[in-house]
């Protein structure tokens, strides 16, 4: 049995769905679920991530009898940048506010601000009932770059490096190594690519960021011969080129861009993510028509893929 799956809590972008002719791949935005041995890492905290947190809430629950003897939720949460659609599930998930509750939240400020100030102030402070200084859970905010390492270690510790003294650090092969590319293919200020790569498996998580003439030759380098490629894919080619409302600069990637990355960074497998909120069950099953192919899948709610 594999030690590294993957599960999909929100294939999204933009806001959140709400209909019947939805729930074939799912309303729910970015979300995506990776389970490495006993260690949990989240994929950006779209409203996907309120579901997993339920799960995980209910599993809390039955683990013991009383707080003192349960098992806490322990977690990793990447986050690719801050836009709504990415972040607007942490208010509601339910094991922040356990005190026993363990988070390690990583991400790439802006505006002279860290991660902490930045999420406290766009989710809590001025927007929820709760204010951030309320929150029960152990929360810890990390700041990374594209120079930065995480390092999560058998006992779900974390070691936070750069790439300076990343290879002057003692790791094992049970633990997981993060690595992080900043695109900045996406306004405003860029979005952070993230490779997790463990026991000779890896997965690429490139959510919202738009190709180049040409491709992105960095993305092709960074992902390189992974075994699977989480990739924007929010437009058809038709609707990215339109004539009357052209998505161009827009920070997204066609279904085809996709495809040329994978192809560049010769991936094993690519999962289309992240897709636009006017596509119904009916227009993506369309789209899924055009691409098939053993290797190229198409993200719904619930997927779980095993690497």
């Amino acid at each position: 049995m594999s030690d590294f799956k993957i599960k999909f809590r929100g294939v999204r972008g933009s806001y959140p769905v709400a209909r019947e002719d939805f729930l074939g791949y799912g309303g729910n935005t970015s979300c995506v679920e990776v389970q490495i041995g006993n260690r949990l890492i989240i994929l950006d905290a779209g409203t996907g991530l309120i579901p997993l947190g339920d799960e995980l809430m209910q599993g809390y629950i039955n683990s013991g009898t009383t707080i003192t003897n349960r098992k806490p939720v322990v977690a990793s949460i990447l986050l690719s940048h801050i836009h709504q659609d990415h972040i607007m599930g942490i208010p509601f998930f339910s094991p922040l506010h356990v005190s026993s509750t363990r988070l390690n939240m990583f991400g790439n400020p802006s505006h002279g601000e860290n991660l902490e100030e930045e999420l406290s102030q766009v989710l809590f402070n001025k927007t929820f009932p709760v204010d951030a200084s309320d929150i029960a859970a152990d929360v810890v905010c990390y700041d990374v770059n594209e120079t930065s390492y995480i390092i999560i270690k058998k006992d779900s510790s974390t070691v936070v490096t750069n790439v300076c003294d990343f290879y002057k650090t003692k790791y094992s092969d049970d633990d997981i190594i993060i690595s992080c590319y900043k695109s900045f293919a996406h306004p405003q200020n860029g979005v952070m690519v993230y490779r997790i790569e463990y026991k000779g498996k890896s997965l690429v998580y490139a959510s919202d960021k738009e190709s180049y003439v040409g491709g992105d030759v960095k993305l092709a380098k960074f992902a390189r011969n992974c075994d699977c490629l989480i990739h924007d894919s929010q437009y058809t080619t038709e609707d990215y080129q339109s004539l009357y409302s052209s998505k161009q600069g827009f920070g997204h990637s066609t279904f085809k861009m996709a495809c040329d990355m994978k192809a560049q960074a010769n991936a094993k497998k690519l999962v289309f993510y992240h897709y636009d909120p006017s596509y119904d069950d009916k227009k993506l099953a369309q789209i899924a028509e055009e691409f098939q192919n053993d290797s190229l899948i198409f993200a719904k709610e619930g997927l779980e893929i095993v690497l």
